[in-house]
C-alpha cells in the first residue's frame, strides 16, 4: 500500500460537530506516521465526516516523539499525546480514550498494516446499531509460524473462554461508542480483551472482514513472550464475566467443598480412632483433613472480603450494576 504524500484543507478549528476521533497507539513508527496520518485524513474527508485523529505515543525513541510533536502544531486535526515512557498497548489505548471528544471512536495500530479505508465500512455497521464493531483480518499478510500460529489457537481460546466468538481478537482496526468506553477500565494488557469487556458490559458486538497489509518499515514490536501474559489476563476476563457482581459465588463455592470434603476425612478418622481403637496420629490424611478445612474457611472469608471491595468498587464511584440501553416513554406522561 504506497500512500503519496497528502495534506487536506483542515479548519482552524475542529467542528463542533465532531464526530469521530481516531485514536493510534504509536511505539517506534517515525516512518509510518506521515502516511498513516495522511491516509486516514484523505478517507475521512472524503466521507465528509467531522473528525479528529489522536496518536499516543507510547514512549518511543526513534523520532516518532519529535514528529508527533512538529505535526501536532500544524495540524489542527491532530492531537499528540506524548507518555513519559514506554506503558505498553493498553495503556497507550486508555490513554487516547480519555482524550477523545466524539460520540464514535475508532481505533487501529500506526504500522499501516491496518486500513484507513475500512473505516467508513465499521462506521456504517454500527450505524445499524451495534456499540462495538471488531475487525477480522481474514487475509493476514503476516509470519505463519510466530504470529498466523498463535493468534489462532489464542483467539480459539478467548472466544471459547469469554464466550465472546470472534475471528480476530487481536485487530486493533475496531469502531467504539464512546459511551461504551467510558464503562470500561483498562489495566494490564486487557487492550485485546476490549470486545470481551464490551460484553460484560452488555455491549452488541459485530465483526468484519477487514483489509490487511504487510509491514513496510521497521519490525513488529510483538512477539511470542506475550503469551504469558494473554493467559493471566485471559483468567481475569473469565472471573470478571462469571462472578463480577458477585464474588462469593466463586471462593464460597470452592470453600464449601474443601471444607465438605475435609470434613467428611475428619468424620472419617474419628470413626477409626473411636470405633475401631486405630492410631490415627501418624496418617498424612489427617493432616490433609485439617488442611482442607482452613482451606474452606479461607475461601469463605475471601469471598467475604471481595463482596465488600465489589461493593466498595460500585457505591464509591456511583457504578450501578447494570447497564441502561435506552429508556422509551410516551412524551404524553402525565408526570411531566
Amino acid at each position: 500500500m504506497k500512500l503519496e504524500p497528502y495534506l487536506p484543507e483542515l479548519p482552524a478549528s475542529l467542528s463542533p460537530s465532531l464526530r469521530v476521533s481516531v485514536v493510534i497507539p504509536v511505539y517506534n513508527e517515525v516512518e509510518s506516521v506521515p502516511h498513516l496520518l495522511e491516509s486516514i485524513a484523505r478517507v475521512l474527508h472524503a466521507e465528509g465526516l467531522a473528525y479528529e485523529i489522536i496518536a499516543v505515543d507510547d514512549g518511543s525513541t526513534d523520532g516518532t516523539t519529535a514528529l508527533l510533536k512538529r505535526m501536532a502544531l500544524e495540524r489542527a486535526d491532530l492531537t499528540a499525546v506524548l507518555l513519559r515512557r514506554n506503558y505498553g498497548q493498553t495503556a497507550a489505548m486508555s490513554a487516547g480514550f480519555h482524550r477523545a471528544k466524539a460520540p464514535i471512536v475508532v481505533t487501529l495500530d500506526g504500522d499501516l498494516q491496518n486500513d484507513p479505508s475500512d473505516i467508513p465500512k465499521l462506521l456504517a455497521k454500527l450505524e445499524e446499531g451495534y456499540d462495538l464493531v471488531s475487525g477480522w483480518r481474514k487475509n493476514r499478510q503476516d509470519a505463519a509460524l510466530t504470529r498466523l500460529l498463535p493468534s489462532k489457537l489464542a483467539n480459539g481460546l478467548i472466544s471459547k473462554v469469554t464466550g465472546v466468538s470472534l475471528h480476530d481478537y487481536g485487530c486493533s482496526l475496531k469502531a467504539y461508542r464512546a459511551e461504551l468506553l467510558a464503562d470500561m477500565h483498562l489495566y494490564g494488557e486487557l487492550h485485546r480483551f476490549l470486545p470481551a469487556l464490551a460484553f460484560i458490559e452488555g455491549a452488541k458486538i459485530a465483526e468484519l472482514p477487514v483489509s490487511h497489509h504487510a509491514r513496510q518499515f521497521g519490525s513488529s514490536k510483538y512477539g511470542l513472550s506475550r503469551t504469558f501474559r494473554v493467559l493471566m489476563d485471559l483468567m481475569t476476563i473469565y472471573f470478571m464475566k462469571r462472578f463480577l457482581t458477585r464474588p462469593m459465588h466463586a471462593f464460597g463455592w470452592f470453600g464449601l467443598i474443601s471444607t465438605a470434603i475435609g470434613l467428611g476425612l475428619g468424620l472419617h478418622l474419628t470413626y477409626v480412632k473411636l470405633v475401631l481403637g486405630e492410631s490415627i496420629g501418624h496418617r498424612p490424611l489427617l493432616t490433609l483433613a485439617v488442611l482442607l478445612v482452613l482451606a474452606g474457611l479461607e475461601l469463605f472469608c475471601f469471598g467475604l472480603l471481595a463482596e465488600l471491595m465489589m461493593r466498595t468498587y460500585h457505591e464509591s464511584q456511583g457504578r450501578t450494576i447494570y447497564r441502561v440501553r435506552e429508556v422509551v416513554e410516551s412524551s404524553h406522561r402525565s408526570d411531566r
